[in-house]
């Protein structure tokens, strides 16, 4: 019966008004995820490391110079790319054990840490096969336009489509290591498949305006508070700056796993779940 199961028509509102839901049910515990894992590793970065915060700044300003933007920030990512690759690893972490928090199985924050290092591993696994398949799609169409510059370029824009399709069908693997409890990487990548089947356009549409809409806050909020917290010289918009930045980070991780959550839920066919007993 599995096999022939048919697809779920994916309801992007109904998967935004559950995330929403989850999140207000789970609130204390998700601010203790956000806070450990996305707004103060972020904080310390932006503070201690303030080529970053410099970067983001310039960037945010009316009239300011992107590119100039971009070279400060590629050369802060060539000094510091372990750093990034040690608060990637914590990050990995702490959004595997927020997935685990708006599961079903209502864990302690201790234990949804424990489960969400346990599955480190094999996301880190499947990461690199999608990786690994993205890559190949590239390579094609980038060697082929140092022979024809115009047919690698529509080959190029095809690997980019196709690019997105592969982002949109395994969009759900975290959800799938952590609430399926599916700790095989290639069949966390086959499940994600599987549940997004009929729905990649709807699945893509659905974290394409949440994305914007992020984005969107964050230019205008970024902007806002650039002129503000520059009153107050160097050092005021150095922290200023980094707890916004922080603060966003952190909105930013908590929305999109909830989506990815409620979707998973949704294409998976379960049944909401019950508030938790408050924490004590």
């Amino acid at each position: 019966m599995r096999g022939i199961e048919m697809a779920r028509k994916f309801d992007m509102s109904r998967a935004w008004n559950e995330a929403l839901a989850m999140l207000s049910a789970n609130r204390e515990t998700v601010l203790i995820i956000a806070g450990l894992f996305f707004f103060l590793p972020y904080l310390g970065m932006m503070l201690l490391l303030p080529d970053m915060a410099e970067g983001l700044s310039m960037a945010g300003k009316p009239g300011g110079d992107p590119e100039a933007a971009m070279d400060a920030l590629r050369s802060f990512y060539a000094r510091h790319w372990w750093v990034f690759l040690l608060i990637g690893l914590a990050q990995a972490v702490g959004m595997l054990a927020l997935l685990d928090l708006l599961g079903p199985r209502r864990p302690t924050v201790g234990e949804a840490l424990k489960q969400g290092t346990g599955a480190l591993l094999p996301y880190i696994g499947s990461q690199l096969i999608a990786g690994f398949g993205a890559g190949l799609l590239l390579i094609i169409p980038l060697a082929l336009m140092a022979v024809s510059p115009a047919a690698g370029a529509l080959l190029l824009i095809a690997a980019i489509v196709g690019l997105i399709y592969l982002m949109t069908k395994f969009a759900l693997v975290s959800p799938v290591l952590m609430i399926d409890r599916q700790r095989n990487p290639v069949a966390a990548l086959r499940r994600s498949w599987q549940l997004t089947r009929g729905n990649s356009l709807r699945l893509f549409l659905f974290i394409f305006l949440i994305a914007l809409a992020v984005t969107v806050a964050f230019i205008v909020v970024s902007m806002i508070a650039g002129l503000i917290f520059a009153l107050f010289g160097p050092e005021g918009a150095l922290i200023g700056n980094g707890l916004v930045a922080a603060l966003l980070n952190a909105a930013w991780a908590v929305l999109i796993l909830a989506a990815l959550a409620a979707v998973h839920r949704q294409l998976a066919g379960a049944e909401p779940a019950a508030p938790p007993a408050p924490i004590e």
